[in-house]
């Protein structure tokens, strides 16, 4: 089947290399001429410009764009002279699921399909494929089978415990859901569950981080403490004595455990190849996914302190809670004379 995508970034790049390895052919273009000739020397079609990229697709032609939220309407607009009906275009970013019910009434009134898609696997879906959630109409998303079933990773020959293999869909039919690729629903359906399922993601990392920040700070009794009326004392520095082996406490985690999961493997062979994590500073970012989830979270009135803590948590990494922190500072000192204490180097 042919398929044009649009980014060859990270992800769209090795989409690309996937689909060509399971025989689709694909017709690619991006801002950056040098990722087009890297992928034309594997087998695909490079496209100069979005109108010589339009016009080497066959019609009705399936649009892949793989690009950043902001930009994705910018790209609609340069592609909105060739299109025709019966084309098909799908917005693989991570896209707010409320621009995709816009775009698709949009695209509808003009007999073109939208389809959103929710892609996961990141810089491992090269090999390991991609789960993929999907929203659109059912015909069109139905056409777009074969390349979903490319990307995706396939039923795993390690049968998955406990094991849902029987699952069905609402209609009664057996789910492609094992197979690593589901269609949601309707227009925003699939960016919906991909923008939950990235907010889950914020609150799965948190946990791993200060689980194994207090593992980091277990040796804290051996540790010289400050006495004075600013500082509370440790009472019981005796019961934190232990320099724990925290690297290999991240692989044996992932050995049994009720907590192994790929994030651990991933947690684990970032802490083997740098233990003290000192080649990171710890500002971290957010791409919006965690903010939407919080958003609809609060719309529907649905408790997810976790999710959403997560997200603050990344504000602060960031130094975005330094001015209340100051300002707690200046008022300890207003009403009590407390003066603040230098900061641990």
């Amino acid at each position: 089947m042919q398929v044009g995508m649009i980014g060859l970034g990270r992800m769209g790049g090795n989409m690309v290399r996937r689909l060509l390895r399971g025989g689709h052919s694909c017709v690619v273009f991006d801002a950056h001429a040098a990722n087009v000739a890297t992928l034309i020397g594997e087998g695909a079609i490079g496209a100069t410009s979005i109108e010589d990229f339009m016009a080497k697709l066959q019609t009705p032609r399936v649009v892949w764009l793989m690009v950043p939220a902001k930009v994705v309407d910018p790209i609609l607009e340069q592609l909105a002279p060739y299109w025709t009906a019966g084309d098909v275009v799908v917005d693989g970013g991570n896209s707010h699921y409320i621009d995709d019910i816009d775009r698709a009434k949009s695209f509808g009134d003009r007999g073109i399909h939208y389809v959103d898609a929710g892609v996961s696997g990141g810089v491992w879906g090269l090999d390991g494929g991609y789960c993929l959630m999907i929203g659109g109409e059912a015909t069109a998303v139905g056409r777009l089978e074969p390349i979903f079933r490319t990307l995706a990773p396939g039923d795993s020959e390690v049968r998955l415990k406990p094991d849902t293999s029987g699952v069905q869909n609402p209609t009664g039919a057996q789910s492609t859901a094992r197979e690593g690729y589901l269609h949601c629903g309707p227009a925003g359906a699939g960016h919906f569950v991909k923008m939950v399922h990235n907010g889950i993601e914020y609150g799965l990392m948190a946990a791993y981080a200060e689980g194994f920040n207090i593992l980091a700070h277990a040796n804290t009794g051996g540790r010289t403490h400050s006495v004075d009326a600013e500082t509370a004392p440790l009472r019981h520095p005796e019961h934190f004595q232990y320099d724990l082996p925290i690297p290999e406490i991240a692989e044996l985690w992932r050995h049994g455990s009720v907590v192994r999961s790929w994030l651990l493997d991933l947690t684990a062979d970032a802490l083997a190849d740098n233990p003290t994590l000192e080649n990171f500073a710890g500002s971290v970012s957010d791409s919006g996914e965690g903010r939407w989830t919080a958003h609809a979270a609060i719309d529907t009135a649905t408790p997810a302190p976790v999710l959403t803590v997560a997200l603050m948590e990344r504000f602060r990494s960031r130094g975005e809670g330094g001015f209340a922190d100051r300002l707690l500072s200046a008022m300890r000192l207003q009403f009590g004379g407390h003066h603040e204490r230098p900061a641990p180097k």
